[in-house]
Parts: structure tokens; C-alpha cells; sequence
């Protein structure tokens, strides 16, 4: 099990890494295919051993060897969070995520894993750069088409349940529009509006309702704590993304439990 989980660290600190690039690309409409990674600030092309996921980073106490200026910390935090991911995975989330209906025994967790890793891509996008990318939303919301296909063809989702996931979904992603035009575009991006859409798909019917709720607690929260501590001003914009994420991971682990818990309330 050492010997695995050690590799499942490593792949998915490269993996991390290649994520890094694939935001930063194309943030700035540069090619993640081709080109070698430059230092932002002096724009020198960074050694191979320079390069090395974490370790470089604290090798070189965070800071470009050439030009000495400091170097983000959301390299080692993309990194350390999608190695983070694979253990959890292993260790956890491949029994958690897996039902036994084949195909589905192995190609579950394999989803999960997947859309796992697209959202920390949108998480960190967001955070960082206030955008989140069309390129990921369009494979994560053909990624949860197809999810909700094959269960429904496979008789694992009920009909019932397939056209309330789609309709959820969708009503979800036109309230979100329409917040988006009430607040001229103020109160959120529409890279938000475009996000809820796979992440109905994804959470399912009801689940996805507890996911938008738990985001939108959190954000609240966040956003009060920023203005006490003075991190942010009143009226001043923060991502919704990363508490879409939040709040989606959240419900995908405890999402029937925090449903039932509301309804014994009623």
C-alpha cells in the first residue's frame, strides 16, 4: 500500500503541476501543448530542476533563481491539493464513489476522480484569475451528460429522477442568469451562470440544491469575515467559484445527510 500510495503522491503532483500550466495558458491565451515555463516576472525559461513539483519551490525558498522575486504560492497549493485528491481517493473515495453495477464498479470512481481534479482546475482558476475556464466547464458538463445518460441507460437512475437532475439543472443555471443581468453583472460572473449548469448535472436531483445553498452560505460567511478583517472592502467583488466548488465537494460527501437532516426539521 506504501509503495502505491507514494506514486499516487507523485503522479498527482505532476499532475497539479500540468493543471498550473493549463490555468495560467490559458488565462493568458498562451498554449499549454507547446513552450517550456518561464518565470513571470523575468520571463527566463525555467531549468528542468527548477521545475520539479513542491521540491523546487522550497529549494529555492519560493523564489525565481534568476531574478530572486518570489514566486506564487499557488504552485505548491495546486500541486499539494491534486496529490491530496489521489490519496483520498485511493484510500476513501474509490469505495465511497463505487457501486457495483457494471460497468460502473470501475468507471464511477474513475468520474469522480476526473471531475475531481476539473474542479480544483476551476477552483484555483477562479481564485486566481476571477475566470473560469470554458474549456473545463465544456468537458465537465459533457462528462455529467454522459454520467446521467449511462446510469439512466443502465437502469441505475431512475426516469423520474434523469429529467428532474436535467430540469433542476437548468432552472439552477437560468436563476443564476438571472441574478447575473438583476445585479448588471456585478454580483457574479458569467462563468458562474455557465458553472451551476454541470454542477446540477453532477450533484443530481435534489442534492444540487444543497450544494447552491451550502455555496452561497459559505460565500456569505467568507465575504463577512474578509470585510471585519479588512482583507475587503463593502461592495467589492469576490469569486463565487471556489464556493461553488466548496460547497459542491461538501454535498457530494454529506449531501444526503445534511438533506435528511433538513427535513426531520420540517
Amino acid at each position: 500500500m506504501f509503495v502505491i500510495i507514494l506514486f499516487l503522491i507523485l503522479f498527482g503532483l505532476v499532475i497539479g503541476s500540468f493543471l498550473h500550466v493549463l490555468i495560467y495558458r490559458t488565462v493568458h491565451d498562451e498554449s499549454y501543448v507547446t513552450g517550456r515555463s518561464k518565470c513571470p516576472h523575468c520571463k527566463k525559461l525555467i531549468r528542468w530542476y527548477d521545475n520539479i513539483p513542491v521540491v523546487s519551490f522550497f529549494l529555492l525558498s519560493g523564489m525565481c533563481r534568476n531574478c530572486k522575486k518570489p514566486i506564487s504560492w499557488d504552485y505548491p497549493a495546486i500541486e499539494m491539493m491534486t496529490a491530496g485528491l489521489f490519496v483520498w481517493w485511493y484510500l476513501i473515495g474509490f469505495t465511497f464513489f463505487r457501486l457495483s453495477t457494471q460497468p460502473f464498479s470501475l468507471l464511477q470512481p474513475a468520474f469522480w476522480l476526473f471531475v475531481g481534479v476539473c474542479l480544483i482546475s476551476i477552483f484555483f482558476a477562479d481564485l486566481l484569475y476571477g475566470i473560469i475556464p470554458d474549456s473545463v466547464l465544456t468537458v465537465l458538463t459533457g462528462l455529467g451528460l454522459l454520467y446521467r445518460i449511462m446510469l439512466y441507460m443502465f437502469h441505475v437512475m431512475r426516469p423520474v429522477d434523469f429529467w428532474l437532475t436535467l430540469a433542476g439543472a437548468t432552472v439552477s443555471s437560468l436563476m443564476f442568469l438571472g441574478l447575473w443581468i438583476a445585479t448588471k453583472k456585478r454580483g457574479m460572473g458569467l462563468g458562474d451562470v455557465k458553472f451551476v449548469f454541470p454542477l446540477g448535472l453532477i450533484l443530481g436531483w435534489p442534492n444540487m440544491f444543497v450544494g447552491l445553498f451550502l455555496s452561497f452560505v459559505i460565500g456569505a460567511v467568507t465575504g463577512v469575515a474578509l470585510i471585519a478583517f479588512k482583507k475587503k472592502k463593502f461592495r467589492q467583488t469576490v469569486p463565487f467559484g471556489p464556493f461553488l466548488v466548496v460547497g459542491s465537494a461538501i454535498t457530494l460527501v454529506f449531501g444526503d445527510k445534511i438533506l435528511q437532516w433538513y427535513l426531520s426539521l420540517l
